[in-house]
């Protein structure tokens, strides 16, 4: 049996009331910025403790608004190497120049000596990303260090619905927060963004920028550089059905995680990354290192030919400051753990409703590639002699 590097997941009974909510959208007439979006929005607030949420076009863009909203036009703004490349690009978007950082091997995430060491005169802001869906413990002490330096720490939340660190959600360590319903994320709606802040007047920023700079939503009255970032009611409908799911989503992914460890706790093969004390993570991604001398590329071949196991995405397989797109903003960088962390690792299918036998038998394609993988070990090293 096929097991899936990851799977979309709406119940029938979700199904039909998404179905029922889009009739409904296209009988009213109103198909944006209408009153799904709004409930959507509220809802998304409530579930992460936050006071404010603003409904974008995508998380990109959700994040592209926050950087612009913090005037950082000209200026520096502090990305971790090993995000995605939708981070750097919302810097280039407003107008920032992106500084790559590297990062802490226990969190793939920047930790307080990363953020010092790339912090220049024209720092204006810097982005924590939350990988795979885990929160660092460094994210109080980065927030103070940037408050203490007058920078905006943003959280890129993208991977992070739900996940918490101390009883604290995503979004609520920054001034603000971007995240992401791309179809694969834990909540979605296919495609979509949303920021959090407790600042009202951000917020309010926020939902000029997304309507093309309107002063307000129904008059020809631009007082910012904005663009279409706004989320269709439809996409609203869908997102406020699955939020639903969330708690549930996470609690199976968390039990998926868990049988996880204690199979490859067996196995020499693959060494999961882990949580931090304190940290919930929602379990976006199960990340594992990979011992060394094996072949990541073998490695997903043998599981994908030989065992119908076919991995996610890595988080990432290329860090950012050797992507040719960024070349001019990192001409000779050198951030070592992000490049070991980024070409080493794996992640193992993850499905919030995924069953026991489909994570066994991720488990014993691993093992049986694993004995593959020690037996040419051997061979290679008798060969030597």
């Amino acid at each position: 049996m096929a097991v899936q590097s990851a799977r979309i997941v709406f119940t029938p009974t979700d199904r039909q009331e998404v179905s029922a909510a889009i009739t409904d959208i296209l009988a009213s007439g109103v198909l944006t910025l209408g009153p799904f979006t709004r409930q959507f929005e509220d809802a998304f607030a409530a579930a992460h403790d936050c006071s404010h949420a603003v409904a974008t076009s995508s998380g990109t863009a959700a994040l592209e608004i926050l950087l612009r909203s913090h005037d950082v036009v000209g200026r520096d703004v502090i990305v971790p190497a090993n995000t995605f490349y939708a981070t750097a690009a919302a810097v280039l978007g407003a107008g920032a120049r992106p500084v790559f950082a590297d990062i802490d091997a226990a969190t793939l995430a920047l930790s307080p000596g990363t953020l010092d060491e790339a912090l220049t005169p024209d720092t204006a802001a810097a982005v924590l990303v939350h990988i795979g869906g885990t929160i660092s413990p460094h994210a109080g002490k980065l927030r103070s260090m940037c408050a203490d330096r007058g920078i905006a720490l943003i959280e890129d939340a993208a991977h992070a619905h739900g996940s918490t660190f101390g009883g604290q959600f995503a979004g609520s360590f920054g001034a603000a927060a971007a995240f992401s319903f791309y179809p694969t994320k834990v909540v979605t709606c296919g495609e979509g963004g949303m920021i959090l802040t407790e600042s009202a007047p951000l917020a309010q920023e926020a939902r000029i920028y997304r309507d093309q700079g309107k002063g307000s939503f129904g008059a020809n009255h631009h007082v910012r550089r904005g663009y279409a970032w706004r989320m269709s009611e439809l996409h609203a409908a869908a997102g406020l059905v699955h939020l639903r799911r969330m708690r549930e989503a996470i609690a199976r992914r968390r039990e998926v995680a868990a049988r996880y460890d204690a199979g490859l706790a067996r196995l020499d093969v693959l060494q999961p990354l882990g949580e931090p004390a304190g940290c919930r993570g929602n379990v976006y991604k199960y990340i594992a290192m990979l011992a060394p001398g094996v072949d990541r590329d073998w490695f997903k071949e043998q599981l994908a030919t030989g065992y119908q196991v076919r991995l996610s995405g890595e988080v990432y397989d290329l860090p950012l400051h050797q992507q040719p797109v960024f070349a001019e903003y990192a001409a000779g960088v050198r951030l070592p753990v992000a490049e070991q962390m980024c070409a080493s690792h794996v992640c193992l299918p993850v499905h919030s409703d995924m069953r026991d036998d489909e994570v066994d038998e991720v488990l014993d394609a691993v093992a049986a590639v694993a004995a593959q993988a020690g037996a040419s070990a051997r061979e290679r090293t008798c060969a030597s002699r």
